[in-house]
């Protein structure tokens, strides 16, 4: 069957329009068009990913961004949590793990653009949203533009910049923008004056953004000054009830940027009086795609790999242009000096969250582990980085016949400028098994694609009149990945052969050729997820390979063998360095409990359950305890406080034998009922 596209009209491209952008001292000018985000007057597809400082490890931020770095992020954004820092009025904390200068200048030294998420309310799923207690007490209302509250705000905001002052783009320095509020749907009077103050105190970057979802309509913003963002998950951990969820339009080609059931606990579904906002000046932007989903206590999903990376590809294929991943690393809540530091139920919030795990089942754990999806969107990451330029400045054409919600529609659209571009098809929907297509033709108008079958779990792209180093690539049937110098990198897709035909007529099925000077490679999909863009080469390891002070490491430790491009050829090598013991752990019944469980309400949600208990010992700190253990809750207790939290949901709970060795520690389990959404 020929599957073709509408007729594609190019949208007038606006600039200068918003009153962003800024210049380095170097004066490389970071700017935003009504399609594309531009540095030194060229588009650019920045990868964005969410990583909170302050749940994470000092000790251990610049390994964990270097490892980001590695999975195609280049920039990275962080929330500062006001209750984080002051969570007593008027005693402020900066140090330790919550030294957010810290932090931003291990970013720039990994290579990492910084996007300083400022609040004041956050949400994050921290506690009150970020506000600290002291603050919902006062006399006035928050939130919105009343002296009192602005008052504190431009406190907040003036305590940030003392901390990072001199580290933003004007200055030489990696924070290249700043989120005003987040989830503020209806207020874009208390979003611009927010922007006032924090440009009066000093909080000037090149991008300013905002939420932008809520219905269709799409959130009340400043119409200048601020770009919108955007999200989108796979599942809605936060929906009140316990039933499966109707199928997520996010795997299927639509040019709608709003999520409506986006933070559906906080804002209202509709909006009557009018609003629009005026998408076609701004460009397609997000900050909140599910890098993973959190687990809630009444709802507990299973992500899969391809859960995350085919609704990525699918919004690329939309014309997102700010790929932006929430949450791309997980963390760790802190407990603080007067309160745990989680939304729970307690706190006003629709939902239960652990009191210390916001592991998001992200493409990197809580812990550090690299998880599959890490592999998958490290496809789109290499590409968005070597032929973002190239994409950006694209629009979209849809499907001739949109694919309908059956099942059996093949699922496809385009970005293109009217003369090359990229067919983008995804065949994969969560918890949805989608029937084969046998011999689809892509007809993209004048390359007409040879017949491929869509089979299986698969989401991928095909590139048609693509320049490659001058030579027009008429079409290929495989996935673009990056390029060193002359060479360009390919994956094959599955279940469809790769053949490569340029202008001239010549055509190749070879994996490896040359052609007018230029070099192809096209890699099987086991060894493109491990393939890594490494200082300015490629690396296919049989680890996951980062790079950090100049050392190639292996990201769960030890030494492994690898293929680096040499600019001819892939030639081996060995890198990293040797790791030390991994533990043996041993885990035993008791049947009396140690002591009364310090956080008990955790293990009691929804009512009293019967609670038994476990020892566990390591005995070295290396590697992970693997514990298989069905409860409603599992707290592990070292010495007596509370060191690692889960709500099971049917995965191995892995835990840090750092956590463990050399203490004394304890696993609370509370029974499990049924009264919560379950895929185990």
């Amino acid at each position: 069957m020929k599957y073709t596209f509408e007729k594609y009209t190019e949208e007038p491209l606006l600039v200068n329009h918003l009153e962003l952008g800024g210049k380095n001292p170097d004066g490389v000018e970071i700017n935003v068009t009504s399609r594309y985000f531009t540095r030194g007057s060229k588009p650019f597809v920045g990868v964005m990913g969410e990583y909170h400082f302050s749940r994470g490890s000092r000790e251990n931020w610049k390994k964990e961004l270097a490892k980001m770095k590695a999975g195609g992020i280049t920039i990275v954004s962080t929330y500062i949590f006001w209750i984080y820092h002051e969570e007593i009025e008027g005693v402020y904390d900066f140090s330790g793990d919550n030294d957010v200068r810290a932090f931003i200048e291990d970013a720039r030294e990994t290579g990492l653009d910084v996007v300083i998420r400022v609040g004041p309310w956050a949400h994050g799923e921290c506690r009150n949203g970020g506000f600290p207690d002291w603050l919902l007490k006062k006399p006035f209302a928050l939130r919105e533009n009343n002296g009192s509250y602005l008052a504190l705000v431009r406190e907040w905001y003036s305590r940030i910049y003392d901390e990072v002052k001199g580290l933003f783009y004007k200055d030489g320095g990696n924070i290249i923008g700043v989120q005003i509020e987040n989830e503020l749907t209806d207020d874009a009077e208390h979003l611009a004056k927010l922007k006032e103050i924090a440009v009066e105190c000093g909080l000037i970057a090149p991008l300013y953004t905002v939420t932008g979802w809520n219905s269709a309509a799409g959130a009340k913003i400043p119409l200048s000054g601020v770009t919108p963002v955007f999200g989108a998950y796979c599942e809605a951990p936060w929906t009140a009830h316990t039933d499966r969820l109707a199928a997520s339009p996010h795997y299927r080609f639509h040019t709608m940027r709003n999520d409506s059931a986006i933070g559906t606990d906080l804002i209202e579904q509709t909006d009557g009086d009018g609003w629009r906002l005026p998408y076609e000046r701004y460009p397609f932007a997000t900050c909140e795609m599910g890098g993973g989903i959190q687990v809630t206590h009444h709802r507990r999903p299973i992500i899969k790999p391809m859960d995350i990376y085919a609704v990525s590809l699918v919004k690329l294929g939309c014309g997102n242009n700010l790929i932006g991943y929430y949450m791309y690393h997980g963390g760790t809540n802190k407990i603080g000096k007067l309160s745990t530091l989680n939304e729970c139920k307690a706190t006003g919030y629709p939902n239960d969250y652990p009191i210390l795990s916001y592991d998001f089942q992200a493409p990197i754990s809580e812990y550090g582990e690299i998880r599959e999806h890490y592999r998958l969107l490290n496809l789109l990451h290499m590409f968005a980085a070597d032929f973002g330029e190239m994409l950006a400045p694209m629009g979209v054409a849809q499907a001739a016949a949109n694919a309908e919600d059956d099942g059996e529609t093949l699922r496809y659209c385009m970005r293109t400028d009217g003369k090359s571009g990229f067919v983008f098809i995804n065949h994969y929907e969560r918890l949805t098994e989608l029937c084969d297509i046998e011999n689809a033709v892509i007809d993209a108008g004048d390359v007409e694609f040879p017949p491929i079958d869509v089979k299986g779990d698969v989401s991928f792209f095909m590139p048609f009149n693509m320049d490659l180093g001058g030579s027009t690539l008429r079409y290929a049937t495989a996935q673009p990945l990056c390029a060193v110098g002359s060479a360009y990198f390919f994956m094959e897709i599955p279940n469809v052969r790769a053949e490569f035909k340029f202008a001239d007529g010549s055509t190749f099925t070879d994996k490896s050729f040359d052609y007018n000077g230029i070099h192809i490679e096209t890699l099987d999909a086991s060894a493109a997820k491990y393939a890594r863009k490494i200082a300015g080469t490629l690396y296919i390891g049989e680890n996951d390979l980062y790079e950090t002070d100049g050392k190639i490491l292996c990201a769960n430790g030890g030494a492994c063998k690898c293929l680096r491009w040499n600019g001819a050829e892939f030639e081996k090598l060995t890198v990293g360095e040797p790791s030390g013991k991994n533990a043996r752990i041993s885990i035993e019944d008791i049947t009396e409990a140690p002591f009364e469980p310090k956080y008990k309400e955790e293990l009691s949600i929804g009512g009293e359950r019967k609670i038994t208990w476990k020892k566990i010992t390591a005995d070295t700190s290396g590697g992970f305890a693997e514990i298989d253990i069905e409860g409603d809750v599992l707290q592990l207790y070292a010495d007596g406080e509370l060191a690692a939290d889960n709500f099971y949901y049917g995965k191995t709970w892995r835990v840090p034998c750092s956590l463990i060795y050399g203490k004394e520690c304890y696993i609370a389990v509370s029974e499990m009922k049924d009264d919560f959404y379950r895929e185990f």
